[in-house]
């Protein structure tokens, strides 16, 4: 079992203003003290301003490595400190860019899946003032990940984070963010016939794969 720890839990601190239909972001998230309850929509206090693209039972929290923030405070030449990356969670010893989808969280009595990687977007780099941040951001394929919320609970700054289960598929967040090769396109579609839950973003991914690969196949 792989343990790891909760370094902070962020919430939004205000709602910024954008030039999308949506209006405001609420990208802008601080560590708060103190234990904060978890529930399937993510975290007391905390909102996504927009459900369609970062919110919802399957991206209810979002976190984020302190190893992969290091990177980038060496990177851009400033301290990443918790919530700089519009994450929930600040975990360290857990890489969540390599956590397998379908992996599961234990910290304190609340229970998590990993469930997809995050997509960087316009107004993630309007918050940080990063030119090109979109495409740098992916292309260092450092982007954390998603999950839902299979019990709720309270958790707080200094809880363990324990790895109670890994899928034996091993597809992990990122690969699936740079794009599936054949073979774990096919470990994906294996646990998924097993019974595996996959999120609609990450089925359209695993169909795309499985339609271009299919696509490139020479008939005999």
């Amino acid at each position: 079992m792989t343990t790891g720890a909760l370094l902070a839990v962020c919430r939004v601190h205000a709602l910024l203003p954008t030039k999308d239909s949506t209006g405001v972001t609420a990208i802008d998230k601080r560590a708060t003290a103190g234990p904060v309850k978890v529930h399937p929509l993510g975290l007391t206090g905390d909102i996504q301003a927009s459900r369609k693209h970062h919110g919802g039972p399957s991206k209810a929290v979002y976190a984020y490595s302190q190893e992969d923030a290091d990177f980038w405070s060496a990177e851009l030449g400033r301290d990443m400190v918790p919530g700089k990356f519009g994450e929930n969670l600040r975990v360290s010893g857990i890489e969540s860019t390599h956590a397998v989808i379908g992996e599961r969280w234990r910290i304190g009595d609340v229970l998590l899946e990993v469930t997809e990687p995050r997509t960087p977007c316009m107004n993630f780099a309007r918050y940080l003032g990063e030119s090109n941040w979109v495409k740098r951001f992916a292309a260092e394929g450092r982007i954390g990940t998603y999950l839902r919320v299979l019990k709720g609970g309270h958790i707080e700054a200094g809880d363990a984070v324990v790895v109670e289960h890994r899928p034996e598929h091993g597809v992990t967040v990122g690969q699936l963010f740079a794009g599936l090769s054949p073979e774990q396109a096919a470990r994906l579609q294996a646990a998924h016939d097993d019974g595996a839950i996959l999120t609609p973003d990450v089925a359209k991914v695993l169909a795309r794969a499985q339609a271009q690969m299919k696509a490139q196949q020479v008939p005999a």
